[in-house]
């Protein structure tokens, strides 16, 4: 009973990490979900259905081929699935390491205003106090990164549901938005929704590099699938209310000045209840705070055993030292603005996204994974026929 017991917590924690790690900056202020999916009108719901559906499915093969071949950082994974063109894993880090700037920037720059805003410390305090419960949470290895960024998601979706629940009740009526815009619109928006689902899906692949040291405790392919399957209904459904919120205030926001910029906050405003604030307030903080934990683990595990690093004997410090780095140059790059970073720098990185992770992951991925291709054994056999020849 308690082996049972502890695979089915180990399938939810993983599945609510990677809720924690998605509800990021972007989520929690509205602007990400207004910027790709309020425009598509009632297409934005297959657009929220179809990219969690290739992302949990990319997340899904990566975490198999890692915890399969027990590698030890996504590097081997991409590897992997580029050999015998490993050099191509170069276009992954390089989608990776500029998503960390911007996640990481968008998240401290966020937390310390949200900090500063609800708390009323001054930003520099806030800015401090936000990066460091960044690099304690980062620096303490990825059982406790699991542990807290899956008690985080249970905060982060328990009060998102409420919140975003009665924020859509007082809002234009949601259905006869919905319909109305069926009705002018009909399938006209249909293949944007497709395309965006999908470049969706692609610069959230930056989750790929956090969630798989992570993702240890699942120990079998059913597992994994469980895992995704659960992962999805929940991102799914954040989403989805969230974006009935704002569909049914668009008009609101929109036509006040920067109201786009945090549509939900505006709305929330504009309701009047202090109890929504609040929660809101934990929303927004913890949303910025697992994403950026989340993020820049990824970062830390792919670098802390490279020879450079390897002078420092403490795990700890060296670890600190890469995320202290990381998180002082990401929020350098936080001056752009919360929207131009959304729109511009995720857009254009998922366009990579879908090159580097998606296309290779689904397709290459899955042959390999399927057919128990072994790395090594394809090496030493290529070598070996050399040395025949």
């Amino acid at each position: 009973m308690k082996k049972k017991n502890f695979k089915l917590g180990s399938v939810l924690s993983v599945a609510l990490l990677l809720f924690a790690a998605h509800a990021g900056g972007g989520f929690a202020t509205g602007n990400q979900v207004n910027t790709y999916f309020v425009n598509l009108g009632w297409t934005g719901l297959i657009s929220i259905a179809v990219s969690m559906l290739i992302l949990m499915s990319t997340i899904g093969v990566c975490i198999a081929i890692y915890n399969k071949n027990n590698f030890s950082s996504y590097k081997e994974v991409f590897d992997y699935v580029f050999h015998p063109y490993e050099k191509l894993t170069f276009l992954f880090e390089l989608f990776f390491t500029v998503m960390v700037l911007m996640v990481i920037s968008s998240s401290v720059s966020g937390s310390a205003s949200a900090i500063s805003s609800y708390f009323t410390i001054s930003y520099i305090p806030a800015t401090i106090f936000a990066a460091s419960i960044i690099l304690i949470l980062t620096i303490l290895g990825a059982d406790f990164v699991r542990k807290v960024g899956s008690i985080m998601g249970i905060v982060i979706l328990v009060a998102s549901l409420l919140v975003y629940a009665v924020g859509t009740f007082y809002g234009e009526n949601i259905f006869s938005v919905l319909y109305t815009d069926f009705k002018l619109n009909s399938l006209v928006n249909f293949p944007k929704a497709i395309l965006t689902g999908i470049l969706y899906a692609g610069f959230q692949c930056v989750q790929i590099p956090g969630m798989l040291p992570c993702s240890k405790v699942l120990k079998s392919k059913e597992d994994v699938k469980k895992s995704m399957k659960i992962s999805y209904l929940i991102n799914t459904l954040a989403l989805v209310l969230s974006f009935n919120m704002l569909l049914s205030w668009e008009k609101y926001y929109t036509s006040i000045e920067n109201g786009s910029i945090l549509p939900t906050l505006t709305s929330i405003n504009a309701i009047g209840y202090n109890w929504m604030i609040v929660f809101y307030a934990i929303i927004l903080i913890l949303c910025l705070i697992s994403s950026a934990v989340s993020i820049t683990f990824g970062l830390v595990n792919r670098f802390e055993n490279k020879n450079i690093f390897l002078k420092v004997k403490n795990i700890f410090l060296r670890r600190f030292i890469i995320a202290f780095f990381v998180i002082v140059f990401s929020s350098s790059i936080s001056t752009v603005g919360l929207t131009n970073v959304v729109k511009y720098g995720y857009g254009y990185c998922g366009y990579l996204g879908i090159l580097t992770s998606i296309v290779p992951i689904l397709t290459v991925g899955v042959y390999k994974l399927k057919n128990n291709y072994n790395k090594d054994f394809i090496k030493e056999r290529f070598n070996n026929e050399l040395e025949t020849a």
